[in-house]
């Protein structure tokens, strides 16, 4: 697998703009089968900083309805990673 494929795309939410201006921590969508030595590789080469930590978490799908029709998300994988002291990423910056 490409490193540029692993990581889909940054999530925006309430909770990942805490993590990121309290711990330094980023939040991002990636391949349901990456695992965390290929998303912690594929952060440092596309994005040129240095990585601390990694953690991933699987997302469920949420159940959705239209009227009568039950319908389902598809699963999805997260991955959180903590850059080193002194490192930034201007790609979350307004």
């Amino acid at each position: 697998m490409n490193r540029h494929d692993i990581i889909i795309r940054p999530v925006l939410t309430e909770k990942s703009t805490q993590l990121r201006e309290a711990q330094n921590k980023y939040c991002f969508a990636i391949r349901r089968n990456a695992n965390k030595s290929e998303v912690k590789r594929a952060v440092e080469d596309t994005l040129n900083v240095k990585v601390k930590d990694v953690r991933i978490v699987n997302m469920p799908g949420k159940e959705k309805r239209l009227g009568r029709f039950v319908g389902k998300r598809p699963d999805w994988k997260k991955a959180i990673v903590t850059l080193k002291e002194g490192e930034k990423l201007t790609l979350f910056e307004g």
